[in-house]
């Protein structure tokens, strides 16, 4: 189980929404760079960046601070999400040192664009399947497919992908706990592994997705938690390391 925590930037911020609302936003730091390497120093293993104002332009907005933090931090992967509609942004991130590139949308609404993606970045691609009640989200959360979510899962895996993200978006940003049962359903349903995003918010909802690691779960995105001192992520390492 990795431990991953989230950046999410917003007009070159630091911030946290809550189900996905840009509406509805706290900015927790005015550098990221700086939050980056205090995430590092804690020891994360990897980080988590979103270009919130990218997934609603449909482009790169953020593309500046993301490259930034690559070249500061260049031992620690990198996977980046929001606004990547083309394959030529995903070859500027992956060139820039991003090592994982993350597709939501464009996923969704066009399926043989992330097919093409799997031959040419074969390792780098992952996708991102945000859920309601089993059925995929898009377009920033702003609507619901009639797309269930383990049908798609299970299409990407076959195109290819490193791995799927996973959020359940009535939980994200709400601090309510994460949803183990859909987590695990999805993650039985299909051999790629898959990272939990949404609503992690105690050491005992890292200690409950920890006792179902092994049904393929490797990673967990931690957000608001780690913002607002729910979870420290030093003492949630330690707790990781005891299962791992």
């Amino acid at each position: 189980m990795e431990l991953i925590p989230a950046i999410d930037l917003k007009q070159g911020q630091c911030v946290r929404l809550r189900q996905g609302r840009m509406d509805d936003s706290t900015v927790f730091s005015e550098d990221p760079i700086a939050m980056a390497e205090r995430w590092v120093d804690a020891g994360a293993t990897r980080l988590h960046l979103v270009d919130l104002d990218g997934a609603f332009a449909g482009s790169p907005q953020n593309h500046s601070v993301i490259r930034e933090i690559c070249a500061s931090f260049p031992n620690v992967p990198v996977q980046v999400g929001g606004g990547i509609r083309d394959a030529e942004t995903v070859e500027t991130y992956l060139n820039e040192g991003v090592s994982y590139t993350i597709i939501g949308t464009k996923a969704v609404n066009e399926p043989h664009f992330i097919n093409d993606l799997c031959l040419g970045y074969p390792g780098h691609i992952i996708v991102g399947l945000d859920a309601k009640n089993g059925k995929v989200a898009i377009d920033g959360w702003s609507k619901l497919s009639n797309h269930d979510v383990i049908d798609m899962a299970k299409h990407f895996e076959t195109d290819g992908v490193a791995a799927i993200i996973y959020t359940d978006i009535s939980k994200d940003g709400m601090m309510q706990g994460v949803n183990i049962a859909s987590t695990v359903k999805l993650a039985q349903a299909i051999r790629i592994p898959v990272i939990a995003s949404g609503g992690i918010t105690t050491l005992e909802d890292i200690r409950n997705l920890c006792k179902v690691q092994d049904e393929g779960i490797s990673g967990a995105i931690i957000g608001r938690a780690l913002y607002e001192g729910t979870i420290d992520l030093a003492e949630a390492e330690r707790l990781v390391a005891e299962y791992n």
